[in-house]
């Protein structure tokens, strides 16, 4: 399976980077308190339901699409963003299949004044250290990559750290975990990551499952302003969009499209 693979490469990987720098070393540059930007305020800046906000993200590949944007740069694509109105920005900073960095991220960051996401395959606590000292306001947790002693720990160190996590899940089961864990923002990818198949209703389906008092991200799949009419209708919060976006010649003036949804 695909998930599989790339969690065995995360794993081999982050070996060597512990080695090369040491978790008491990353922990010695990490801010204090929380993050200034927080991702939650950002997606619900109103009542519920009211709009269904954007966390932009900048990916240049992916395991299921090949290329996307190569040669893609993370600050001018995230000021592109900002200015269109994203509420957020999402980066991926996998190397080997998204071909992103930590570099990517800190880039982006400096580029806006929004909330950025790191977007990887998190496994141990030291990629949320790596993430914080980057500058990341937030990063992704995916319910399949993870048991729930590992969930909670990760969310107690997010804590910690002032970064705050979007747990990801795929099915209704995965989205149970998310809400009795705790999680605050919950993401349903209607993508399965162990097939990389899509279900472009999914996030629609599943949103009943968790609490109202919980911000929902649907995520993948989200083309055009009647699928965000459609979240919207569903009591979706908001959207995770990347190749749509990445895609494009121009991604602000798509995003611009697809915020101006009824």
């Amino acid at each position: 399976m695909i998930l599989d693979d790339i969690l065995a490469r995360t794993r081999a990987d982050l070996v060597a980077r512990k080695a090369k720098k040491p978790l008491a070393e990353v922990e010695k540059g990490l801010p204090r308190g929380p993050s200034a930007r927080s991702l939650a305020k950002a997606l619900r800046p109103g009542a519920p339901g009211e709009r269904v906000t954007c966390i932009a993200e900048f990916k240049r590949k992916s395991p299921s699409a090949g290329w996307i944007r190569e040669g893609g740069k993370a600050p001018e694509v995230a000021r592109l963003y900002a200015a269109a109105g994203a509420s957020a920005l999402s980066v991926l900073t996998d190397e080997p299949f998204f071909g992103g960095s930590l570099d990517d991220l800190m880039a982006a960051h400096a580029a806006t004044s929004l909330p950025v996401m790191r977007k990887d395959f998190i496994v141990d606590a030291y990629q949320l250290a790596e993430a914080r000292a980057a500058g990341a306001d937030a990063a992704l947790l995916i319910v399949a990559a993870l048991s729930d002693g590992e969930i909670s720990a990760l969310l107690a160190v997010g804590q910690l750290y002032g970064l705050e996590l979007l747990v990801e899940a795929h099915d209704a089961a995965e989205v149970q975990r998310a809400v009795r864990l705790g999680a605050e923002v919950i993401g349903i990818n209607n993508r399965d990551l162990r097939t990389f198949t899509l279900d472009r209703e999914l996030a629609i389906r599943l949103r009943p499952e968790i609490p109202a008092d919980r911000v929902v991200v649907a995520e993948s799949g989200i083309r055009d302003a009647a699928d965000v009419a459609r979240l919207r209708a569903a009591g979706v919060d908001a959207m995770l969009v990347g190749e749509t976006l990445m895609r494009a010649e121009d991604p602000g003036a798509t995003l611009r499209t697809l915020l101006a949804a009824p």
